[in-house]
């Protein structure tokens, strides 16, 4: 057996090692343990001379980690992991190195958590972005990157007093945003809510110190009632046989407070109940158990939760439901197996296994959320999308919604039927046209609830519409309208530059045909364009005016240089806009012009151009660049719904929002958005985002509502 390395009292890190190498020696072979020796040794001398903020020797922080790890149950490769995951980052050791002292695996494992250097990127914001990328990618290979990521900032956070306050508050948040959610998500409620508390208080000290002292008194002066209702209910579960232990659950102090700032309650009505745990010994026990609870107590209408027959996302099994004590204090009720239990509290890390040689076996939640990652990684561009997409799809409530055919679809709270099509399948979303819910068409940016049957139409044509992405909530469907955006902008771009080109110079009667390709040559060199298809997407972008390149490729042609430019022979028709075009043609918002209305559009870098109605007072600020002007108007046969808003006024009055809508859905018009921007005594003003045709669509809605009673005015939104 491998023996417990000698310890030197004097070096606190070498005791800490001994007290760790003490619990490995209960889980792990003498082999494993020679390894895990090894890593040590190799961290123990690269950190040498370095210390943490506290003073403490570095090596003190990796011990920790591998301590937490050990805590997890994980394998020997993880402690190995966790002793080195800072050697690449912080010290002289490479990755060939620890290829050749161990494996390719931990190097892998090690490399995933470690941070790229800040000097490769503008800013420190990008650089953060890429490393997060770079860990959640190397998640997807193997999970065991984001436990050991897990148990380090949870040893940081542990030890975060001896950090600045600034550095203290920034941290905090960073934690509750991104790996308090991601401990969530893998199921491991331990973990989260110790991060979680530990980020409270570090970001709001005074705050957390207030709420645990009234948690602590509240405990003190409830005692004796907790423990009345733990009693009872175990001598009626014995007396019927069911083997339970019941304990009594602590309410996290975040937990807390984030209930509180939701529900804008004061503290004595959020901590005024009891919560206990009933873990009994199987499926059928805890739908007895449920039982006699309910004849003891009486239940809570609406506060009944089955997540045994529909888990949670990460794998969470429980029922809970609320009760009502004699004396009219709410108690709240979770029922589990020991199995529910132990998965509950460890997640993903509860039910680790790994076989000499062989990959990770996660739970099937976490593995479909491992192919959530692969696919958002393949649809961002950057890193910064990619982590908004991530923490996007953290989100800690789920609603659960069914398929025709009675699936459960499992979607974040505020999801859309769009959401609903995209988490069906990408294609879907990209052909969704209509929803049904509980077989009633519904708007697309319609907020989902559980227990809803959602039904999507598609139309014969893919095509994602930008405006979705004001309302969809999860990753996936985000990353998807993006990326198809993003490629059908590339190949429009390319068109769209290669018409305005053309028309610039046709104002001098020289199509581009009839250029000498040395010439063409010539201007692509002096702008830098690898291809002609690069100047169109250029231009297509509005990165470069067309007026500016067909001026100097007139130039070119002619020889001439400086401010000698040749005059245009005459004027071009106005360019034909059907809408469609995505960004390299795009419809202001400030104005939202329709088919029907007059105008202008104006080039605007990196973004194509954008089209206004004439008389926009954004369009007034270019009147002295008029090379930036692009005259447009609409082409013949448009047949596509358009964006438009709409002011009304309403009377203060029962049912006056049902009858405009009611009045909407019969002239087959689609809300896409409303709110509320005014309510009075007497007047309720809403902005409604409405799917029209065209102005005279938009002129006979407006005379319908104007007819309603219920409707004082109604005005077009400038």
């Amino acid at each position: 057996m491998t023996e417990t390395p000698p310890i030197d009292i004097e070096r606190p890190e070498l005791v800490a090692y001994a007290a760790l190498f003490d619990e490995l020696k209960k889980r792990f072979s003498t082999e494993q343990l020679a390894d895990i020796n090894r890593a040590f040794t190799v961290a123990r001398d690269a950190h040498e001379g370095q210390k943490r903020r506290s003073g403490e020797p570095y090596i003190t922080h990796p011990i920790a980690v591998a301590g937490i790890v050990n805590e997890m149950r994980l394998d020997h490769l993880s402690v190995m992991g966790a002793l080195l995951h800072d050697v690449l980052e912080d010290t002289d050791v490479s990755r060939d190195e620890l290829v050749e002292q161990f494996s390719e695996t931990l190097a892998d494992i090690v490399d995933g958590l470690s941070k790229l250097k800040s000097l490769e990127y503008k800013s420190k914001e990008e650089a953060q972005a890429e490393s997060f990328r770079k860990m959640l990618l190397a998640t997807v290979k193997d999970l065991r990157v984001m436990l050991i990521k897990l148990a380090d900032r949870l040893h940081n956070m542990r030890t975060i007093g001896s950090m600045p306050r600034h550095k203290q508050r920034r941290i905090g948040l960073e934690t509750l945003e991104v790996f308090a959610p991601i401990a969530n998500r893998l199921g491991m409620n331990e973990v989260m809510s110790e991060l979680e508390d530990l980020s409270f208080e570090a970001r709001y000290p005074m705050r957390y110190r207030v709420l645990s002292h009234l948690v602590d008194q509240a405990q003190e002066h409830r005692g004796s009632l907790g423990n009345d209702i733990v009693n009872r209910v175990q001598t009626v579960l014995s007396e019927k046989g069911v083997n339970a232990t019941i304990t009594s659950r602590e309410k996290h102090r975040y937990s807390l407070y984030r209930k509180m700032q939701q529900k804008r309650r004061q503290f004595r009505k959020v901590l005024d109940m009891f919560a206990i745990r009933i873990i009994v010994d199987s499926v059928e026990d805890c739908y007895t158990t449920l039982g006699y609870l309910h004849q003891m107590y009486k239940p809570k209408a609406r506060r009944f939760k089955d997540y045994i027959a529909v888990p949670k996302a990460n794998g969470y099994q429980s029922l809970h439901t609320v009760l009502v004590h004699d004396t009219g204090v709410p108690v709240e009720v979770q029922i589990r197996t020991g199995e529910m239990n132990q998965i509950a509290n460890s997640g993903v890390a509860a039910h680790w296994a790994y076989r000499e040689g062989e990959g990770s076996n996660p739970t099937d939640p976490t593995a479909r959320w491992i192919e959530e990652l692969k696919e958002l990684q393949s649809q961002s561009d950057d890193s910064a999308e990619f982590v908004e997409n991530v923490k996007v799809d953290l989100f800690p409530t789920e609603i659960y919604v069914f398929t025709p055919k009675g699936r459960i679809i499992q979607l974040p709270y505020g999801a859309t039927p769009v959401d609903f099509a995209y988490a069906v399948h990408s294609d879907v979303g990209h052909a969704c046209r209509k929803a049904m819910v509980d077989e009633r068409e519904t708007p697309l940016s319609t907020k989902l609830e559980s227990g809803q049957t959602v039904k999507i139409i598609t139309g014969d044509v893919i095509q994602p519409r930008p405006m979705w992405l004001n309302f969809v909530v999860t990753g996936k469907a985000r990353a998807g309208i993006r990326q198809y955006l993003r490629n059908l902008d590339q190949t429009r771009a390319l068109s769209f530059g290669q018409r305005l080109v053309n028309r610039a110079l046709d104002r001098y009667e020289q199509p581009l045909a009839s250029i000498d390709s040395q010439h063409v040559d010539s201007l692509l060199a002096e702008y830098r364009f690898a291809t002609i298809d690069d100047l169109f997407r250029s231009v297509g972008l509005g990165h470069h005016l067309p007026s500016t390149i067909a001026e100097r490729l007139m130039q070119i042609r002619e020889g001439r240089e400086g401010d000698s430019t040749p005059q245009p022979v005459k004027d071009t028709d106005p360019l034909q806009i059907e809408g469609r075009e995505g960004s390299v043609v795009h419809l202001s918002k400030c104005c939202c012009p329709i088919p029907g209305d007059k105008v202008q559009g104006v080039i605007t870098a990196g973004q194509g151009v954008a089209v206004h109605r004439a008389g926009c007072k954004n369009v007034r600020r270019f009147r002295r660049r008029s090379r930036e002007y692009v005259q447009v108007e609409w082409a013949n046969n448009i047949n596509e719904a358009f964006e438009a808003n709409l002011v009304l006024q309403l009377v203060n009055q029962t049912g006056a929002l049902a009858r405009v809508t009611a009045t909407l859905t019969m002239m087959d018009v689609n809300i896409e958005h409303m709110e509320f921007d005014n309510r009075g005594d007497d007047n309720i003003v809403i902005r409604f985002e409405l799917s029209v045709m065209d102005r005279k669509h938009l002129a006979r809605i407006v005379r319908r509502l104007r007819n309603l009673t219920v409707v004082r005015a109604v005005r077009r939104e400038t």
